[in-house]
């Protein structure tokens, strides 16, 4: 990976909080005026859109300042850990438009350093080997109101301590019988400085160091110096760490290193949206969605692959600003993002979702025209297509209905409607299957009308259409939002957040008839299909599959108000 940002990508555009704190760091010379700052996911899940916020936050910072940023692994727990994860982070940042420092980084990278500043440690006589069980040790730590108890071990010698954690590292301990804890104070009102663990047993493969190591740092020891070891000036995390920024300084205080700075923000908090890892995981295991990348999930890859863009979440992550308050963002903000975003860059096409066969019976069998289209009403630039018109079409079945009801925009029978950059039609007769569901249409055409209004009559509205020869067949996906609940993850009574997954999330229109300017489009590539909304084709399906990335308006807003 190069050292600089991606020219591209979009940065904090104003001012919050952090950026005054390292205005005012750059103006005392406390860092050189050097900014450094990292981002460090655990590879545990795939990112969501509370991660997206995060990387924009540090990854522009950097940018503000003509600073650096690193990409930092926390793999400190190989059980949950997985290069798949790796590979999906790297490729998220990747695509959202931001590159990292030289190449990744891991805390295993450190896991000899770490090791001897744990040694270190036990030579100041600042930690010990506990062999508390996890029961005994949530006794001994006290309650928020109440202090904890000393561990019985806490007074072993500096050099019983040494021989016992070389023990640790050299396999002689099962998983869990013993650890390691630094010797700060149990009676803290902090509970995180009542002598946290620091070193444990695993014995389990590393994805990235093997069977080298059995002892594994914890991630409050392990980040704090990891940070230190790579120089970070501005260590941003999400206000769940603010409790944990005592044990972050005792440690680099103690040992004597570098001292960056932790500064807390935060986290995004997003409504009808789960955004816990442990939970999209269990979407995933439980088969409730297809995978990690299935379009209703929150996670980045999944949000790419409904037809998000980057510039989309940037922008998102750029309006709900950085605060050190918790609160929730409407999920419309994000949906108006990407709305916004489509409207100005996406070109139109037409897409009959529920086709209805309609039969022009005055217009030549052996007749087919081929009609010249706009790309987009807004952006000349943009072109046009070509649209082939003939005999037989297909329009959707719900813009018909035999007897309308008031102020309908759409055909009926007798009534008259214009094709979107075509003709005016008129239905004249209705044809029922035998369930007697609508078949068939048959209309005249207003030969007269290509490009001009009618004489003597005015059609009702304009409906899109395609050609039945000429129409491509594709399956549309219909994507709406996960839960129907505004707080999915509150507490419910006798109730999880799978009990508020919306039923009508997905829908699958296996029947669609597309123009075929979209027979051959490439995967991944976006569309506003003419008055349904915003579509992409799929990235995984060799076939012909398009999303819904988002309706053309609000429709959840109105469900709303209807039900207040």
């Amino acid at each position: 990976m190069s050292e600089t940002l991606k020219t591209g990508s979009e940065s904090l555009k104003t001012g919050n909080f952090i950026t005054q704190i390292i205005d005012k760091d750059n103006e005392s010379g406390k860092h050189a005026g050097r900014v450094m700052t990292r981002f460090p996911p655990e590879p545990n899940g795939y990112l969501h859109i509370g991660h997206a916020k995060s990387i924009c936050l540090n990854f522009g910072l950097a940018q503000r300042y003509q600073g650096q940023c690193n990409l930092r692994f926390d793999d400190t727990n190989p059980e949950k850990e997985s290069v798949e994860y790796i590979n999906s982070i790297k490729e998220d940042i990747s695509w959202l438009g931001f590159d990292w420092h030289e190449e990744p980084k891991f805390a295993s990278d450190y896991f000899d350093q770490l090791y001897d500043f744990a040694v270190q440690l036990i030579k100041l006589g600042k930690a010990y080997v506990c062999e508390l069980t996890p029961d005994e040790m949530r006794e001994y730590r006290g309650t928020l109101t109440e202090p904890g108890k000393n561990s019985p071990y806490r007074d072993r010698t500096v050099e019983e301590n040494l021989q016992l954690f070389t023990a640790m590292k050299e396999g002689k301990y099962k998983d869990g019988e013993v650890v390691l804890r630094a010797k700060i104070d149990m009676a803290s009102p902090n509970i995180n400085l009542r002598d946290p663990i620091i070193y444990r047993v695993r014995h389990v493969h590393h994805h990235q160091t093997g069977n080298t190591w059995c002892v594994y740092p914890m991630y409050d020891f392990t980040h704090c110096l990891s940070d230190a070891l790579e120089n970070i000036t501005h260590s941003v995390c999400t206000l769940e760490f603010q409790d944990h920024r005592p044990l972050y300084d005792w440690v680099l205080d103690t040992l004597g290193t570098a001292h960056p700075q932790q500064i807390e923000f935060a986290r995004l908090n997003l409504n009808y949206t789960v955004t816990s890892k442990r939970k999209l995981k269990q979407l995933v295991d439980d088969k409730y969605v297809e995978g990690w990348d299935d379009p209703r999930m929150s996670t980045i890859s999944g949000m790419r692959r409904r037809g998000y863009t980057p510039a989309s979440i940037r922008n998102f992550c750029e309006r709900i600003g950085v605060t050190k308050s918790d609160s929730v963002v409407d999920v419309g903000m994000l949906e108006h993002a990407i709305r916004e975003d489509l409207d100005a860059n996406a070109n139109r096409a037409m897409a009959v979702l529920r086709p209805i066969k309609v039969t022009l019976t005055n217009y030549p069998e052996d007749k087919e025209e081929i009609l010249s289209i706009a790309n987009h009403p807004k952006n000349e630039a943009a072109g046009k297509r070509e649209v082939p018109f003939a005999r037989t079409l297909y329009i959707d079945e719900a813009d018909f209905a035999e007897v309308p009801p008031k102020k309908w925009k759409r055909l009926s029978l007798n009534g008259a409607v214009r094709l979107r950059g075509s003709y005016v039609i008129t239905c004249d007769e209705v044809i029922y299957d035998a369930e007697g569901k609508v078949a068939e249409l048959r209309c005249h055409y207003d030969e007269n009308t290509l490009g001009k209004n009618p004489e003597g009559y005015k059609p009702s509205g304009v409906i899109h259409w395609v050609s039945a020869e000429h129409a491509v067949p594709a399956e549309v996906r219909l994507y709406d939002r996960l839960f129907n609940e505004e707080a999915p993850d509150a507490n419910h009574e006798s109730k999880t957040f799978l009990d508020f997954i919306n039923p009508e999330s997905l829908t699958v229109l296996s029947n669609a008839r597309l123009e075929p300017s979209l027979g051959n489009v490439a995967k991944g590539q976006s569309f506003q299909f003419e008055r349904e909304g915003y579509f992409c084709r799929d990235l995984t399906k060799e076939d012909l599959v398009f999303n819904r990335t988002v309706t053309l308006r609000d429709s959840w807003a109105k469900i709303e108000a209807k039900g207040k």
